[in-house]
């Protein structure tokens, strides 16, 4: 979270009181951020996963966030940050055997090894990662996610869970390969045939999907044309769909999907393409 300043103070109540002053976010609410597109979701997921992977190898230890909950963080620029850290620690837990390195959670529980140091090992990380698997990756990351990442997202979401020799921070930071993949994904072309129409745009003619980047249209990402009319072939009553020269944060075009095409206007910006029927 990005500190942009600070100060100490006297009070007559609370002696050496310290004043932050942070960068302004959303609150994270779980149900909204279901209801957003896969994409975005994974970018969340992206930024916690750096932020474990700063936890655990930060210049004071391994830190553990002993409130980890989504109350505790914001959405700053589609970016997941923490915002209290309040109860976080550094401190490793004592122990004489591996039973004194019990985790006991909600739905299971884990037994780390004891070190010859008399710590429990990796019981800060250990403890991040499953608190992450459980709030967030379970819920964000399987959902509607592209069926050729999943096979990849359930490795990723089982070894976060399972807390298995690969389910520390440092294998999950290599996590965009998954992004690299999903900008990637190749589409075969349909059979249905595209009238291009270049620097043209259908104002009108929209209809709602889910998930959408426009509330009251059809606005979705693609990585060409081909996942275009797959996507447009995939809707009954989708007839044409327009290209724009926006793009998502990874690197993947917006494009607008239309009922109709009886008005096309002309656009620099834009190409549409318009389904041609027999």
């Amino acid at each position: 979270f990005q500190l942009y300043g600070y100060c100490y103070q006297d009070s007559n109540d609370i002696p050496d009181t310290l004043t932050t002053i942070t960068e302004l976010g959303s609150p994270l609410e779980m149900i909204q951020l279901l209801q957003t597109s896969w994409e975005d979701r994974f970018r969340i997921c992206l930024s916690l996963v750096r932020l474990l992977h700063y936890l655990a190898h930060s210049p004071l230890g391994s830190v553990t966030l002993l409130d980890f909950r989504p109350r505790q963080f914001v959405i700053v620029d589609g970016e997941l940050k923490v915002t209290d850290l309040d109860d976080a620690s550094i401190e490793e837990s004592s122990c004489t055997s591996n039973s004194d390195c019990f985790m006991e959670f909600p739905a299971r529980n884990f037994t780390l090894p004891c070190s010859v140091e008399g710590r429990c090992q990796s019981m800060n990380e250990k403890r991040n990662l499953y608190n992450a698997y459980r709030f967030f990756f379970t819920y964000l990351l399987p959902h509607s996610a592209p069926s050729s990442l999943r096979p990849l997202l359930d490795k990723i979401v089982n070894a976060t869970g399972n807390h298995n020799k690969h389910s520390d921070a440092k294998y999950l930071s290599p996590s965009p390969s998954v992004n690299s993949e999903f900008t990637q994904k190749c589409v075969k072309s349909a059979n249905t045939k595209y009238r291009r129409v270049p620097e043209a745009f259908i104002p009108d003619e929209n209809y709602r999907c889910w998930p959408s980047y426009h509330h009251k249209g059809c606005l979705l990402s693609v990585f060409d044309v081909n996942e275009a009319i797959e996507i447009c072939d995939s809707y009954s009553q989708c007839k044409a769909f327009v290209l724009t020269n926006q793009t998502t944060w990874t690197g993947r075009q917006l494009v607008f999907f239309k009922m109709a095409s009886n008005r096309i206007v002309p656009d620099p910006d834009k190409i549409t393409y318009v389904k041609v029927t027999d």
